[in-house]
């Protein structure tokens, strides 16, 4: 595959925080364009299978995925896992154990929005949640909306479930050895998820890039919606620093909601060496 590739490796089904299916999904990246997919759900494999399946029927070449949440210098940061083995015991468990925290934080969360007058939002998020393991402050947020709390996403995470604000309950995830072992045992690449987001100190994003490199990690997400066209190129520059390849993804969840849509993104910058180079072997 060459550097321009249409690819979108960052997505979410409602495996986990997303609104559309996977074979809904496969269909959607394929009428617009992408040449190379991956579903990466928030912990979460349950829908590798009904994605490859449906990339296949349509033609889509696709990268298995998932979406690791990890606790680094007490922020969550998001390790992105392509081209693993899903069914692989040591991945498969640690996501298992990475998920069963969310429930009691639910909870929480629900408790400290009924503080401020907010009640019911537990069971208002439920409704929006295939499986209750996976629910989540976009959960919380689809609720807000819905009750007309807020008029949309965007306005919720100003108001509420960010730190500081009523809601926002944090949880301790899983290590970044964790998420780096778990992906690379099963035969992946892990990859730094939208990493202006954290807004580390530059310290900080340092240690967590250099943490990242001894630990085996091979990529980071250069061009993705959360990113500036001046952020393309500083993670780019940092793809050189650090000998890392380049990935690429809209991180769609939803069309309402999503900034950009599925193959909707700039080209990666030159000079750097995009992720799917090392992964042609794992493409279905």
């Amino acid at each position: 595959m060459n550097h321009l590739v249409n690819a979108d490796l960052h997505s979410h089904s409602v495996v986990s925080d997303g609104t559309l299916t996977p074979e809904a999904l496969a269909l959607r990246a394929k009428a617009n364009g992408v040449g190379l997919w991956s579903l990466t759900d928030h912990d979460e494999l349950g829908g590798q299978t009904q994605a490859i399946e449906a990339a296949s029927r349509i033609g889509l070449p696709y990268l298995t995925g998932t979406e690791i949440s990890v606790t680094f210098a007490g922020v969550t940061v998001h390790i992105v896992g392509l081209g693993i083995d899903p069914t692989h015991p040591e991945l498969v468990e640690g996501l298992r154990e990475t998920r069963g925290g969310r429930q009691a934080r639910a909870r929480a969360m629900a408790d400290d929005l009924a503080r401020v007058g907010i009640g019911g939002a537990y069971e208002g998020a439920l409704r929006y949640v295939d499986n209750p393991e996976l629910i989540s402050r976009t959960h919380f947020a689809r609720h807000l909306v819905e009750t007309a709390v807020c008029g949309d996403t965007h306005e919720v995470f100003r108001r509420y479930l960010v730190e500081g604000k009523p809601g926002y309950v944090p949880h301790r995830w899983a290590t970044l050895r964790d998420a780096v072992g778990w992906i690379t045992a099963a035969g992946g690449v892990a990859v730094i998820a939208h990493p202006a987001r954290y807004r580390f100190t530059a310290n900080e994003e340092y240690a967590l890039f250099t943490e990242f490199c001894q630990l085996g990690g091979q990529a980071v997400e250069v061009v993705t919606s959360a990113h500036s066209t001046a952020e393309y190129v500083r993670y780019a520059e940092f793809c050189r620093e650090f000998g890392l390849a380049a990935s690429r993804g809209s991180d769609f969840h939803s069309p309402q909601e999503s900034r950009i849509d599925l193959g909707q993104l700039p080209d990666l910058p030159g000079q750097v060496r995009p992720v799917w180079e090392l992964l042609e072997s794992r493409i279905h």
